[in-house]
């Protein structure tokens, strides 16, 4: 993979955090991410609420899969662990990591392809085994390294940039974490950084599984009319970049917009989508009203925003499994090899 290192020297001036840390400290390398991408506005969220939090960059496990979204670890908290691994296992690794060292703050960033896909029932299992972890999808409805095919969260009706059209029905990935039992439950909008930034911080501050759907646009193969999750569905109208081995500069796309509200965003190949920001006094400690809330305003057409469900008092594995305190990679032969009489006395148990 190639990278290019940002430059060492700040500002003298730049705000620092209770730590010390400049924003620039969470930053990683330059971004090689087309021009005008929404991940690149995931990272920046995530930069922005780790300077916020005070997250002391060392204490930080960043993960991925494959995929545009899985090379975005590079490009934030360039000082933290890192691990990318092969296609749709991301979880995995994140399950074996969090057992083995439950003082590390866990941070896996998946695709739709990656985690809706190849790696579904790796994610189902994360989610209902309470795996504690901040788990963001970038979700742009496309394989965007292999050309723009249809992902598993691609609208159905949708079309392509050849013009072919989906016949499938979409995974809702959101959809899926609430039925599965993840304690906290989100959806943003990468163009939306005001309601984005809040909502990272939120999910790392949460005890047990965090899900956050990130809707963001890819600028090189669905930004055309008939996508339902280019920039100018989710705002401006741009023309469809015409070679595949080019992508042009593309302005980023915004959008500000009230709680309660619905935006409708025009991506760059046209096509609008429909964002309805959830009200100030939505309750989300309210599993089953989310779920019926998600479906009501999908046969609306619309796109719900925001923290949808949030457990109050969560549990994550280690509580199921009962560890000890310990982290589980500091423990020795002496914790680990209690003897033959204890195992015998395991085995009596089951005789």
């Amino acid at each position: 993979m190639t990278y290019l290192a940002k430059p060492q020297l700040h500002y003298p001036a730049l705000p620092v955090n209770r730590l010390g840390y400049t924003r620039r400290d969470y930053e990683g390398s330059v971004s090689t991410l087309c021009a005008g991408c929404g991940h690149d506005s995931i990272s920046a969220a995530i930069v922005q609420a780790c300077f916020e939090l005070d997250i002391e960059p060392h204490k930080v496990a960043k993960l991925s899969g494959i995929g545009c979204s899985s090379k975005t670890p590079t490009y934030f908290l360039g000082n933290s662990h890192g691990f990318n691994s092969v296609h749709g296992r991301m979880p995995s690794v994140a399950t074996g990591a969090a057992l083995a060292n439950r003082e590390l703050i866990y941070l896996g960033v998946s695709g739709d392809g990656d985690s809706a896909s190849i790696g579904l029932g790796q994610f189902a299992h994360c989610m209902r085994r309470a795996v504690n972890m901040v788990y963001i999808v970038e979700n742009n409805g496309v394989y965007g390294l292999t050309k723009g095919q249809f992902s598993a969260t691609a609208d159905k009706g949708s079309k392509s940039k050849r013009g072919a059209v989906n016949a499938d029905a979409p995974i809702d990935m959101v959809m899926l974490a609430l039925q599965l039992g993840a304690t906290f439950v989100a959806r943003g909008f990468s163009g939306d950084k005001t309601q984005l930034v809040p909502l990272v911080k939120g999910a790392l501050l949460h005890r047990g599984a965090a899900f956050i759907d990130v809707i963001s646009p890819c600028v090189a193969f669905n930004n055309h009319p008939g996508s339902t999750k280019s920039y100018d569905y989710v705002r401006e109208h741009n023309e469809a970049v015409n070679r595949l081995d080019f992508v042009s500069p593309r302005k980023e796309i915004t959008a500000e917009y009230a709680p309660g509200t619905v935006e409708e965003v025009v991506q760059h190949d046209g096509v609008a989508i429909r964002l309805r920001k959830l009200h100030s006094d939505f309750d989300a400690h309210n599993r089953i009203a989310a779920m019926n809330y998600l479906q009501e305003r999908a046969a609306a057409g619309e796109i719900v925003t925001g923290l949808l469900f949030e457990e109050p008092h969560p549990e994550d594995l280690h509580a199921r499994l009962n560890t000890v305190e310990v982290p589980l990679n500091r423990l020795g032969d002496g914790e680990l090899v209690p003897g033959p009489e204890a195992l015998e006395r395991v085995n009596d148990a089951y005789r």
